[in-house]
């Protein structure tokens, strides 16, 4: 046999460790490179929905998963301070048979954690932090990595394919694939984490629950296994800028709505503001060099299906640069499979946002659908969703 395909992988985060993992299982050699030097604790709750779940549980991981994350029975969905939930959409094990997974919550370090874990396991993947100065030069069909390690020494190197795995940011995008700046979209995510016993009485915590107002949202659940329940508010602020966000509290219509109240006054000077932006390309690689995850699509979080995403990306992409005769033909067909349905999840997202920070009168057209739906109106309308198994059923 001949010396396995190397594959370097640029960010040791969902998207990259989900790759990693899926490239180890067919054989390959894999190398990540992390600017950061551990693991990173950044971040907070995570919705991961069955599509995603699929490929977690083929990768071995369903077990990890069950034990450090959490199913929520239901989501109760509060417009403008109603005193009970408009509708309850249902979740739980009537989800999990429908789409042959659970949805679930965690912690988005804990996922990490579990694909970093899963990782170590596979003498074929060897992950880098501390990494800096990384350079990709991409000429034809081949591709050269240099990169300075913690030790100073420079790594270069020939792989079959460089990917893109490094989010949002990605310099892999900007700096190898002359793609764009993310582009800011005017809305700001203030996340918080909080003891249950300071929302007792405020919110249901074997459930998931999301409010409704003019120009902002939020949405609480809990996390059992981190103690803590998360809260992540959005509000629609023309200010990007992180550090003049810091200093001060988000701004949302609070009086008379004593749920939103209580929350606000739990959660006190305790958000984290983090701006929200997306990425729209009409190519994803360049040669042997290919993009997944955020750094090719980032989107609106507001189907919660950012990681999702990623997650599939790394299921599809995986096999394909193991059996393609070139990491372009690879690439290529990655794209072809890929960018419809993700840009079909980054559409649905928007829209989800103008959705949920309607005003009167057009409120009222949509808590009239919410409620004549049912409770399980979302599992047609999401069949296309959350039905969809990337990985098949090996």
């Amino acid at each position: 046999m001949g010396t396995p395909r190397t594959i370097y992988i640029s960010g040791a985060g969902i998207a990259g460790l989900t790759l990693a993992l899926g490239l180890a299982k067919f054989g390959l050699q894999v190398v990540v490179l992390e600017r950061n030097s551990a693991i990173s604790e950044f971040g907070a709750g995570l919705q991961i929905s069955p599509n995603a779940r699929k490929v977690l549980d083929n990768l071995g991981l369903g077990e990890a998963i069950a034990e450090k994350s959490f199913v929520p029975e239901g989501i109760d969905i509060f417009p403008d301070g109603r005193a009970v939930p408009l509708q309850t959409l249902t979740l739980g094990s009537e989800i999990a048979d429908r789409f042959g997974a659970p949805y679930a919550v965690m912690h988005r370090a804990d996922l990490v954690e579990i694909l970093h874990a899963a990782a170590r396991r596979f003498a074929n993947i060897d992950v880098v932090f501390g990494v800096s100065d990384i350079a990709v030069q991409s000429q034809g069909g081949a591709v050269t990595v240099t990169a300075a390690e913690p030790d100073g020494k420079m790594r270069r190197t020939q792989p079959f394919a460089f990917v893109g795995a490094d989010g949002v940011r990605s310099q892999t995008r900007t700096d190898v694939l002359d793609g764009p700046e993310a582009r800011y979209m005017g809305k700001v995510a203030w996340r918080a984490l909080v003891p249950p016993d300071r929302l007792q009485g405020s919110v249901r915590l074997d459930r998931t629950s999301l409010l409704l107002g003019s120009d902002f949202h939020m949405v609480v659940y809990p996390l059992p296994h981190r103690g803590a329940v998360n809260l992540a508010l959005f509000t629609q602020e023309a200010q990007s800028d992180l550090a003049v966000l810091d200093q001060r509290a988000p701004r949302v219509r609070a009086k008379g709505n004593r749920r939103l109240e209580a929350i606000l006054g739990a959660v006190g000077d305790g958000w984290t503001p983090w701006v929200l932006s997306t990425v729209e390309l009409e190519n994803w690689h360049k040669g042997a060099v290919g993009l997944i995850g955020d750094a090719a699509h980032a989107m609106l979080p507001f189907q919660a299906q950012g990681a999702a995403m990623a997650i599939e990306d790394a299921a599809i992409l995986a096999p394909l640069l193991a059996a393609s005769p070139n990491a372009e033909h690879a690439f290529k067909r990655f794209f072809a499979l890929r960018h419809q349905r993700v840009r079909r999840v980054q559409e649905v997202s928007r829209q989800n946002g103008k959705v949920f920070h309607m005003r009167f009168p057009s409120k009222l057209a949509r808590n009239a659908v919410i409620r004549m739906e049912g409770p399980r109106g979302h599992f047609k309308r999401l069949d296309w969703l959350y039905g969809y198994d990337p990985g098949g059923s090996d």
